[in-house]
């Protein structure tokens, strides 16, 4: 029946009904034999158990439906699974989240979230330890370049788990490690979310700049200079060794910025070529997390006055609006 797969045992739910949770979800059923899915919408589930894939994202992706329990109803997934897999977009983890009535302090706690929680200002992980009490040995973030599209393809892709249970790390880094998933642990939970909200920033940077038409010359000085601004600000709020310039830091920031899957810098070129935010949030149809995490971001900052020239344009572009000609041309000057 399996095909002679040897599954890890687990209980694993899937928090979301995206393209990156519907990635997630291919990588888990690769080593595990069955998953809980949690979508919001009824209607959705029923395409999907018809359709055997998705049918809003990767429609590629087919789906042993049998292997899956999915529901609407978060409090019976959260019963459940084990392993709760957090994948919805940040601007919504709090809507989902009201609806949640069971207890999750004892749960293992996933964030695969790339933003942070507006009006918050928080990130996902420091969210569930405030507001819902789970204890850091049972949150971990995943991390990593890593296109939803591409994980689709089955193309070969490389994720960090961050924990500060080594164990747990590594008990889940095994889980979803595959011939096209390779992994590796990290304590940097803090580093590596911050990292993946800023990173997404700075793809609207760089797509502003590609609408605007700066040529590779100068993307790479802007996304050079985004790797030393996204570590000043990670020496301020959490004073660690951590190398920059791996592939959860640096390889994260140079997917996002460069690639056409990425849709922070869509947003971004769309904005460079004189689309309003709005106008260019409506003609996307998905969520650009880097709109909402500059704003975050922005006033978090305030508390650590970090040097940050290229979030600040990004957020006179898009929250003062002032020209992204203007801007981006008082920004080449601070930039070397």
């Amino acid at each position: 029946m399996n095909g002679g797969k040897n599954y890890i045992k687990a209980s694993v739910a899937i928090m979301g009904g995206g393209s990156w949770a519907t990635a997630i979800a291919k990588i888990v059923l690769e080593r595990v034999e069955h998953i809980y899915w949690y979508m919001r919408k009824p209607e959705t589930i029923e395409d999907f158990k018809r359709l055997e894939h998705n049918p809003s994202y990767l429609t590629s992706v087919r789906f042993d439906i049998d292997r899956i329990t999915f529901s609407s109803d978060i409090n019976e997934v959260v019963r459940a699974a084990d392993t709760l897999i957090f994948v919805t977009p940040s601007p919504y983890l709090k809507n989902h989240l009201r609806k949640l009535k069971e207890k999750i302090h004892n749960k293992f706690i996933v964030t695969a979230i790339k933003g942070i929680v507006p009006d918050e200002n928080l990130i996902c992980s420091e969210y569930f330890r405030q507001v819902y009490n789970v204890p850091d040995d049972n949150l971990a973030v995943l991390g990593g370049p890593s296109h939803a599209e591409e994980v689709a393809l089955g193309r070969l892709t490389y994720l960090t788990v961050g924990c500060t249970d080594e164990a747990k790390a590594k008990a889940f880094a095994d889980m979803i490690t595959s011939d096209y998933v390779k992994t590796k642990t990290s304590g940097d939970v803090i580093g590596i979310e911050f990292g993946s909200v800023l990173k997404n920033v700075y793809a609207i940077a760089s797509g502003i700049c590609n609408g605007l038409k700066y040529g590779d010359n100068f993307q790479s000085v802007l996304v050079a200079n985004a790797v030393q601004e996204m570590n000043r600000f990670l020496r301020a709020v959490y004073p660690i060794e951590r190398n920059v310039y791996d592939s959860v830091y640096l390889g994260d920031l140079l997917v996002t910025s460069y690639s056409n899957f990425s849709r922070n810098r869509v947003f971004g070129t769309m904005i460079g070529r004189g689309y309003s935010v709005k106008s260019a949030q409506i003609e996307m149809e998905m969520i650009a997390e880097g709109f909402f995490g500059t704003k975050c971001m922005k006033d978090i900052n305030r508390h650590f006055r970090v040097n940050m020239p290229i979030l600040d344009a990004v957020y006179n572009i898009l929250y003062e609006r002032i020209s992204p000609t203007i801007e981006i041309k008082l920004l080449t000057e601070s930039l070397r």
